[in-house]
């Protein structure tokens, strides 16, 4: 493809390595290092003069420094005259601050007073605009309407299409199943995944007293029997699942999944799956997982780099993305 450059940030070298692999293109020259005061220094190896510049780089590992290395890459690319910068962003950060009262509940008392919480993902999407940024690509927003944040155009492609793909070739009893979600919000996400399967779904209510602290659970419907497949957009410390896997096993399923499109496994995560009644908790690699898998056997990853690389070729050629939503490129 002509007048296209791609380069990777330092979150996920790998993932970068594979979408350049699949459009058969090399990463472009880019030096990233900190000076002895912790400031991030970026300098870009090649010219990018009137070219369609695309920038890899996930929201994972050291978020700030991660966010300031993009926000300076798209800044460097842009005065350096590219026609185009396009930020690929497996896994959007700060999307979990999209709203003032979702911040606000992990405090109790802030139900009863004025939120003084932020919304920092419209901060984070205000800060791509200002770099300049011309396009998003990211995954799985965990809220969609961040999308409206932005001025710019903004493409949310869903892992779902891989998902499923993963159920039917892997799981041999799929059309036993039962979808689930650990929490009502998710309700769209495992209707839609249940009605593609031709199978039913569940839900779990969850409590919390405080942020990544669940108090009580309930389940609505009835996995006794079945095999059950939790299905989120992202797991953070992993207590919501795990509560959320022992809870299916006393109702009676008889296996439980857990099909997550971000896998963040911070804190005490890890020690969790490990102990938690999984038969795998499959994720993606919009965050790399490597040292994570050998902590823990249980975690298998899904490739989704050939969904970034097609979203890639065909913004760059001018085409349609939407099949994305419902495919996975061949």
């Amino acid at each position: 493809m002509p007048n296209i450059v791609l380069f990777s940030g330092s979150s996920h070298h790998d993932l970068s390595q594979k979408v350049a692999d699949r459009l058969g293109l090399e990463l472009g020259k880019v030096i990233t290092k900190k000076f002895s005061n912790q400031e991030t220094c970026v300098e870009i190896g090649e010219s990018v003069r009137g070219e369609d510049v695309y920038i890899v780089q996930s929201g994972c590992g050291e978020i700030n420094d991660n966010l300031m290395e993009l926000l300076i890459m798209i800044n460097a690319c842009k005065i350096a005259s590219s026609s185009r910068v396009t930020a690929v962003i497996p896994c959007f950060p700060y999307a979990r601050q999209d709203k003032k009262d979702k911040v606000a509940a992990a405090v109790l008392w802030c139900s009863l007073t004025k939120s003084r919480a932020p919304i920092s993902a419209k901060l984070v999407a205000n800060m791509l605009s200002v770099a300049g940024a011309d396009h998003i690509i990211t995954m799985d927003l965990h809220a969609s309407q961040i999308q409206g944040f932005f001025d710019i155009a903004v493409d949310n492609l869903y892992a779902e299409p891989a998902v499923l793909q993963w159920i039917k070739e892997n799981i041999p009893e799929w059309k036993n199943c039962i979808i689930v979600s650990p929490d009502a919000g998710g309700a769209k996400r495992v209707t839609s995944i249940a009605d593609r399967l031709n199978v039913e779904f569940a839900l779990i209510h969850k409590e919390r007293k405080k942020a990544n602290e669940v108090d009580r659970m309930v389940l609505v419907g009835d996995v006794k029997d079945r095999v059950a497949i939790l299905v989120d957009d992202m797991a953070d410390t992993c207590g919501t699942i795990c509560h959320a896997a022992d809870k299916l096993i006393s109702a009676g399923a008889i296996k439980v999944y857990a099909i997550l499109t971000h896998g963040i496994f911070s804190g005490p995560a890890i020690s969790r799956i490990n102990n938690a009644p999984f038969e795998a908790v499959v994720v993606t690699n919009t965050i790399p997982q490597e040292e994570k898998m050998k902590q823990c056997p249980k975690i298998q990853v899904i490739d989704i780099s050939m969904i970034l690389a097609e979203a890639i070729r065909r913004t760059h050629n001018g085409e349609s993305v939407s099949y994305l939503f419902s495919h996975v490129p061949l």
